[in-house]
């Protein structure tokens, strides 16, 4: 999200998660946000900042300029790094849930997240591509059974109106939430609030996952 007007209509409908995307090369780039006004949104949206391979000082300052109460990481940021941002956080006091993204296909080794296990609170899921997500592109969802831990995730990658019946079927308790992006756009970082409505409706009539924007 980055327009003020589609914010603000987007929030009438209450998602679980809102997306402020600050990586200066994504059409999305957040850069102009007005501070004041997200302080304006319902406290119950949890204001998520998107972040690609930046510094943790950074990361710190849009934490306390936008009142952030997520951040995701969509970078290579190794498990070292995820953990050092969590105690960073956890000494300014700031209680903010940490998500760490991962490109998926059918080669990814689930393996390598054990490492961040203990250092994020939640995975998200997404298509893996030469970029850093926002493709459009749905992956082979089968190939979450390769994947054992315990930790909840995001769905992301290509989930649009048609999808919904389908992640709505999966039995998997550990599907937290559905990143619901670029299927839902009229533009880069404008949202359809109407097909967002629809989306909204049909997973909170299933009451299983939540549906961040």
């Amino acid at each position: 999200m980055r327009e003020e007007q589609n914010i603000h209509n987007l929030a009438t409908l209450q998602p679980d998660y809102m997306g402020l995307i600050f990586y200066p090369a994504s059409a999305r780039y957040a850069e102009r946000i007005d501070p004041v006004f997200l302080r304006t949104l319902p406290p119950d949206i949890m204001i998520t900042g998107v972040f690609v391979n930046e510094s943790q000082v950074g990361i710190l300052e849009k934490v306390e300029r936008y009142a952030l109460k997520a951040v995701q990481l969509h970078g290579k940021e190794s498990p070292e790094y995820c953990d050092s941002l969590r105690r960073m956080l956890n000494e300014q006091q700031y209680d903010i849930e940490l998500i760490k993204a991962f490109g998926i296909d059918s080669d990814f080794q689930f393996e390598v997240l054990e490492k961040y296990d203990a250092a994020v609170d939640y995975f998200l899921f997404d298509t893996k591509t030469s970029g850093h997500g926002g493709s459009g592109i749905v992956f082979d969802w089968e190939v979450l059974q390769k994947y054992t831990l315990r930790k909840p995730y995001f769905l992301s990658g290509g989930i649009g109106l048609n999808e919904l019946q389908l992640v709505n079927r999966m039995n998997d308790e550990r599907l937290y939430a559905v990143d619901l992006n670029s299927k839902f756009e009229t533009a880069a970082a404008v949202k359809d609030i109407n097909q967002l409505s629809q989306a909204i409706q049909i997973l909170r009539e299933n009451n299983k996952t939540s549906d961040p924007c």
